[in-house]
């Protein structure tokens, strides 16, 4: 049985990729859909043509990704592509940030996120795909982001390193880096629209040209998918800084 699993399905990004495999996978029997609020997943379900199946859990829960890890062990399947979409951020000075909202951020976006993939992946063979959601505030540290941000250059770095790896077996990883997104996470992590500065504010994207995006890149095999042309230069402004340094630092060896 062939099957796409996409987490933070119920919302946002996560909703917009399941949309969009719906329609895109042929070869797929079924897709599973991954978030904790079951009433969006099974409203979602009923909306998709493809075989869906919704399953609640909360991702941040060791044993709930390990009975995940079970169901998927007894279930004879293989993995076509894995979108790992659940993510949370919080807006403000790192001072005057609550515990459970920090750990909330790094159990989600990195320790469930590098599960998930370690999970799945005994499931993927030669021609599946990964696609791991970073963002555009993986390139650069930011004040009043800091914990997000540093997050997100984490699943940056762990992608692309994925990738090579990867390469050789025939799975494909592409780390997804958008600026801002119009989805609830803006709403979550800004509490109000008076808080997001400008230049985000016209910079940002929709999640169908996000995703149509990724999606084109991730059949083209490119490990790193930005969408946008102020995201794209950007990226290409702090790649040219790293070749740079490595230059420097390769020449003094």
């Amino acid at each position: 049985m062939n099957i796409a699993i996409i987490t933070g399905a119920s919302s946002g990004m996560g909703r917009e990729f399941a949309r969009r495999l719906d329609s895109l996978l042929k070869k797929t029997d079924e897709i599973w859909l991954l978030a904790r609020r079951k009433d969006r997943l099974d409203a979602l379900c009923a909306q998709m043509q493809t075989k869906t199946r919704a399953i609640a859990l909360d991702l941040t829960s060791e044993k709930e990704l390990a009975q995940f890890a079970e169901v998927l062990s007894i279930s004879d399947a293989r993995i076509t592509v894995l979108v790992n979409c659940a993510g949370v951020g919080k807006y403000g000075a790192f001072s005057d940030q609550k515990s459970e909202d920090i750990n909330g951020m790094l159990r989600l976006n990195i320790l469930a996120l590098t599960e998930m993939t370690r999970i799945c992946l005994p499931y993927m063979r030669k021609g599946s795909r990964i696609i791991e959601l970073a963002s555009g505030a993986a390139f650069l540290p930011q004040a009043d982001f800091a914990v997000y941000a540093a997050s997100k250059a984490y699943v940056y770095s762990f992608g692309c390193a994925l990738a090579k790896e990867l390469r050789g077996q025939g799975i494909y990883v592409t780390t997804v880096c958008p600026g801002p997104v119009d989805t609830p996470f803006l709403e979550n992590a800004y509490d109000s629209p008076a808080r997001m500065s400008g230049l985000k504010k016209l910079t940002m994207e929709t999640a169908d040209r996000v995703v149509e995006t990724a999606l084109m890149d991730s059949r083209q095999g490119k490990p790193v998918s930005v969408c946008g042309l102020p995201m794209k230069l950007l990226y290409l402004a702090t790649q040219s800084t790293q070749n740079m340094m490595q230059f420097f630092m390769q020449a003094q060896q």
